[in-house]
């Protein structure tokens, strides 16, 4: 009988809630009953904030690919890239056979401050043993990163030292770069390669450009090939500072948001200077807005391959739990009208997630006649009037296909276990103070030294001994490939820069390559400008 006036009771409070929601949109009612419901009549246990995010998440699935709910600690991880900085000890490693490698200290960091050096070995982080154990990168970052002011304990191996030394490092604010690699390629001709959209890009290319234009540079080479995107604001202050004044930037549209307009000012210090700008399948969201908007007023020839096509606006919802939803609102599109999101299907994630294997598997990325551009797409320039395309992402004007002529399972295997990593690793330890003695900058290793017969022959011994089965005719395929990538790797260590490495391997980068001839050909290059790409034509698919 008690059961029975227990369940009455719910039912009644269950009746009472629903007569209360009369007022509120039908689907609003539905919903918040069924949540009463479960939670005051299911037969077991329920977490009923476990059971909120999920039916938050759910709805978000249902409706476009970049609509998201992330928990409080996913939201810090998203925006902790974006944010210009962490806390944390200050340094850049690598695992090497189950140990923790220092490549270099981020300098004036606090791990440099004690006394931290490129090559030791990290061996313990407080009580907890690191090495040997096959931690994954993430949960070793947990344990060296913490708030500002905190203690963590160390204790590092290093060569030539019997005793592990130990080190007493204070966490502080650590800086996340955007800018890769920024150098002079010739007398006239920079380089500047970003990785994010964030709330420091801006700042960090004016000081790179700023850098270069003092070396001499009259000619740029802005690489974004592998850029996710990041903060619309980072991108619309880059695109400003190589427009002219009232020129449009980007605008934003949705069926519940008004057309937003932002133009440029007119302040920008690099107008006049010639550019290209290299993109590939994996630039999104904030490159393509650059991008479209540098090719939109015929400001820039770009190189590469189509882009992602993320081109949907997500407006922020915190909770305060520290939660946070990302609700789409609104398209972007670039100056000449082209919407940058590529199709989708509401609710089919999946295929949305395969698009950029479906790219491969039908061609596009190797092959400039397995493309087919759909008359409908055709756009045309602000200024010069000359044919462009949309239908998702970015078409560039030069096409550059990806160069698999030196690809081979032997180089897959090596490179999947990360052996051309450790050999580096261990090729530094024993050779730094030599390389350093000998070559004194990056440029002057790049120009002097090679990577040997002999050195390859302890990277094959490696790999036999990691059950990577030497093969004469693939290693003969890659060889160069291989060479290029370890001497990358062995420059970026020795020199503490992580822009070294492009330094090295940009000269066989055939976007890079492809960028640089456009550039220094300003026939061709003003034809591009004037006239678009012809071979386009021979693709168009009419409906």
């Amino acid at each position: 009988m008690k059961k029975i006036f227990i369940v009455a009771g719910l039912c009644l409070a269950l009746s009472v809630t629903m007569a209360a929601q009369r007022t509120m949109p039908q689907a609003m009612q539905k919903l918040l009953n069924a949540e009463y419901a479960i939670t005051s009549l299911y037969v077991d246990t329920v977490n009923e904030d476990k059971l909120v995010e999920e039916a938050i998440r759910g709805m978000l699935e249902s409706l476009d690919p970049h609509s998201s709910y992330t928990d409080a600690k996913e939201t810090k991880e998203l925006e902790e890239p974006l944010q210009g900085e962490f806390s944390g000890v200050g340094i850049q490693f690598n695992m090497s056979q189950d140990t923790l490698y220092v490549i270099q200290t981020v300098p004036g960091g606090p791990s440099e401050r004690v006394g931290v050096l490129a090559g030791d070995r990290i061996i313990m982080v407080n009580d907890s043993i690191i090495a040997g154990v096959k931690m994954k990168n993430s949960d070793i970052q947990k344990r060296l990163r913490g708030k500002k002011g905190t203690q963590v304990t160390i204790k590092v191996k290093r060569a030539g030292v019997k005793e592990l030394i130990t080190f007493r490092i204070t966490r502080d604010n650590i800086p996340l770069h955007s800018i890769d690699a920024c150098y002079m390629m010739d007398e006239h001709t920079g380089y500047l390669r970003i990785s994010r959209f964030g709330a420091k890009t801006y700042d960090e290319m004016m000081d790179a450009l700023k850098k270069l234009t003092k070396q001499g540079m009259t000619q740029l080479i802005m690489d974004l090939s592998d850029n996710g995107g990041g903060y619309l604001n980072a991108a619309t202050d880059m695109c400003n500072e190589f427009l002219d004044r009232g020129q449009l930037l980007v605008y934003t549209e949705g069926e519940n948001s008004p057309r937003s307009e932002a133009h440029a000012n007119g302040w920008g210090e690099y107008k006049d200077l010639h550019m290209v700008v290299i993109v590939n399948q994996y630039s999104a969201s904030a490159a393509e807005i650059f991008a479209g908007a540098m090719q939109d007023w015929d400001r820039a020839v770009v190189v590469g391959r189509r882009t992602f096509g993320k081109g949907l606006v997500q407006r922020p919802f915190r909770f305060d739990d520290g939660s946070m939803m990302r609700l789409t609102v609104a398209r972007y599109y670039t100056p000449s009208g082209r919407c940058i999101q590529k199709p989708y299907d509401r609710g089919n994630k999946k295929a949305y997630e395969k698009e950029l294997l479906d790219r491969a598997n039908e061609g596009e990325y190797y092959c400039l006649d397995s493309i087919q551009i759909n008359d409908t797409v055709r756009y045309t320039t602000r200024l010069n009037g000359r044919t462009i395309y949309g239908g998702g992402g970015v078409m560039p004007d030069v096409y550059v296909p990806v160069d698999t002529s030196e690809y081979s399972t032997y180089y897959r295997d090596l490179s999947a276990k990360g052996l051309i990593s450790q050999f580096a690793i261990k090729y530094v330890d024993k050779n730094r103070k030599s390389i350093s003695k000998q070559f004194k900058t990056v440029q002057d290793f790049d120009q002097g030294f090679e990577v040997s017969d002999e050195m390859m022959r302890d990277l094959i011994a490696m790999g036999e001994n990691d059950s990577v089965k030497f093969n004469e005719e693939q290693y003969r395929t890659s060889e160069n490939v291989i060479k290029a990538i370890a001497k990358g790797l062995i420059a970026r260590d020795v020199y503490s820069d992580p822009g070294a490495y492009s330094v090295i391997i940009n000269h066989r980068n055939p976007d890079v390559r492809a960028a640089y001839e456009v550039l220094n050909d300003r026939e061709r290059y003003e034809k591009l400008l004037h006239e678009g790409n012809p071979e386009y034509e021979r693709l168009i698919k009419h409906p």
